[in-house]
């Protein structure tokens, strides 16, 4: 099994053998085992066709009809349809393709509003914000005077008493809605009114759920934020890359925060495999997966919850789990370890008002393999048998298997 075009395929394995025996050991990885990581998801052979293509040689600092380099008439118009296409798909008046990652946006859209030394409000990392959301290990942390609001101690859910407190007393420049591990829908009108109510820019980070957005299963920032920034893989099921969507007033600003304030030339073969992903993501057929993945991940979350597993917030809204193992006896990073020889990869993350962490999971990348609620519920009854120690890791894997040979990521 291979999506790598045969022609290629068989230049590689001549030429570099070692590689090639990586890459084909990766997918039978990704192939044989269930891909629960909320961030990760599988692209189509389209998406790959054109992330290996030739635009791979071609370098074009700038932007179409501007580029600091020749030959790049051709690069111009992969650029124009991404664009065109994303701000079609999300009703954006303007959307910059350009962002090598997630992280990279949002520096982007930090270098279009703010100065350093401003203050931004923003969800804590304990509570499921972001690196990028005022890490002291990142840039945000080290360039602005981060202010982190939290969730409800009890519900699991944002305070959002305690997020329009916090923002009349610090005042911030900025105000970011967005998180990694939260599995609820955001009320972004809600942080729209406070943002106008202290004079602050509203950057929506939906790394996580644009691709939901995409598909109509998950409600838009696009109309409330100021800038909104996202990767272009997770649920989207794009090329690993960022992208920002803002209205016409602020495109200037934030294509001058990209290019030439945070990065220089633009990855072409990337930008066009976005292209790919924002044609393939306004398919009836898409917004049928992004529904199903919801679906998916509700009927994943009860069954977890029934095997004992403790649930943040009592469920979840979106593609993301996150629970607590605790009560079965075992702490995240063990039961991570036990799910991880039973072939069910996933993540741990922070667990809010706890001195622990918890498992994350995400149901997209086994939607796009095209399982269903019975797979989720097989899934759960696996990681609790597995959990409790009634279930042999080694034994599961076998389950495992049997289960992904029914639902191959790239079928022959």
């Amino acid at each position: 099994m291979s999506v790598i075009p045969a022609p290629e395929a068989d230049v590689l394995l001549r030429q570099d053998p070692e590689v090639a025996e990586l890459l084909l050991a990766e997918l039978e990885r990704q192939s044989t085992t269930l891909q629960l990581i909320a961030a990760e998801n599988f692209t189509s052979p389209a998406v790959l066709a054109a992330l290996g293509s030739p635009l791979a040689n071609k370098y074009a600092e700038g932007y179409p009809g501007a580029r600091h380099h020749g030959g790049c008439e051709i690069v111009d118009v992969a650029e124009r349809l991404a664009v065109e296409r994303a701000k079609a798909l999300f009703g954006a008046e303007h959307a910059n393709v350009q962002p090598h990652s997630g992280s990279s946006a949002v520096l982007a859209a930090y270098a279009a509003l703010l100065r350093p030394g401003d203050t931004v409000l923003a969800l804590g990392l304990p509570h499921g914000g972001h690196l990028t959301h005022g890490s002291p290990a990142n840039f945000s942390g080290s360039w602005f005077d981060f202010v982190g609001y939290g969730v409800d101690a009890e519900s699991g859910f944002i305070d959002h008493d305690q997020v329009r407190a916090l923002a009349r007393t610090h005042r911030p420049k900025a105000i970011v809605c967005g998180s990694i591990a939260y599995p609820r829908h955001l009320d972004h009108a809600f942080f729209r009114e406070v943002a106008d109510e202290v004079g602050a820019y509203l950057i929506a980070d939906a790394a996580h759920t644009l691709g939901l957005v995409a598909g109509g299963a998950a409600p838009s920032p696009v109309p409330y934020a100021d800038v909104v920034c996202a990767t272009t893989h997770k649920v989207l099921r794009g090329p690993r890359g960022g992208m920002i969507l803002c209205g016409a007033d602020l495109a200037e600003r934030v294509d001058r925060a990209v290019f030439p304030f945070t990065q220089c030339g633009a990855q072409m073969h990337a930008v066009a495999a976005k292209a790919v992903a924002f044609g393939e993501a306004a398919s009836p057929a898409y917004a049928a997966y992004a529904h199903q993945v919801v679906a998916n991940a509700r009927v994943l979350a009860a069954y977890l919850g029934a095997e004992g597993l403790h649930l943040t917030t009592g469920g979840t809204d979106t593609h993301l789990i996150t629970a607590d193992p605790a009560p079965l006896g075992v702490d995240a990073r063990a039961a991570r370890g036990l799910l991880a020889a039973a072939g069910i990869v996933l993540d741990c993350c922070a667990l809010p008002h706890a001195d622990a962490r918890g498992l994350r999971l995400g149901a997209a990348a086994v939607t796009t393999q095209g399982m269903g609620q019975e797979e989720m519920r097989r899934i759960a009854l696996l990681c609790g048998k597995v959990l409790r120690g009634e279930l042999d890791p080694a034994r599961a894997r076998v389950d495992v298997r049997e289960l992904t040979g029914r639902f191959p990521p790239y079928p022959p």
